[in-house]
């Protein structure tokens, strides 16, 4: 009976902490950008965060606009509605900040994923697609684990078959 009560007893634990952290993941943020409403969830850093927040940097595409997307079901898919203000950014030259995530082992990486967030688990994603970019680089790039800036070809992905909603190619490093 002992074990039973011990499992019930993690599980619950678990809910709370899962709930507790839901609630943190919805705090929102001031905009950095007039009159854009900022994205929320797991994928945009919040006020408890054991990391700090990145550095601001008036050169880079804020998160709060790329997390803050819509989505609608359809067909038995769920896919991303994007503001005029996101629509705008497609194919054009943007910045970006975040975390690598790679996507095959190596130092040097030329298809990675830049995340919001720190990634804390090499089993998990830190927030949800409107938190990530997918990256293709010209030249590879040396993994780090701190944050990063590359610059490219912007794509806003309305239909991605890997659920993706943001892509960047051409991509280069950039201080």
């Amino acid at each position: 009976m002992k074990p039973m009560r011990d499992a019930v007893q993690g599980l619950v634990a678990w809910i709370l902490v899962c709930s507790a952290g839901l609630a943190l993941a919805q705090t929102a943020l001031d905009s950095p950008i007039s009159g854009v409403p900022l994205g929320q969830g797991a994928g945009v850093h919040g006020a408890n965060s054991p990391y700090a927040p990145l550095a601001e940097r008036s050169d880079v595409l804020p998160w709060g606009l790329l997390t803050a997307v819509k989505t609608k079901s359809e067909k038995n898919r769920i896919l991303p509605v994007f503001g005029p203000d996101i629509q705008a950014l497609n194919l054009k030259n943007q910045r970006i900040q975040g975390y690598m995530m790679p996507l095959s082992p190596g130092e040097k990486q030329n298809h990675f994923l830049v995340s919001s967030v720190p990634l804390t688990c090499s089993f998990c994603l830190p927030g949800g697609p409107e938190s990530m970019v997918e990256v293709k680089t010209k030249i590879p790039v040396k993994y780090t684990m701190e944050a990063v800036v590359v610059e490219g070809k912007f794509a806003v992905l309305k239909d991605d078959p890997y659920g993706l909603y943001y892509r960047m190619t051409e991509a280069v490093a950039v201080k």
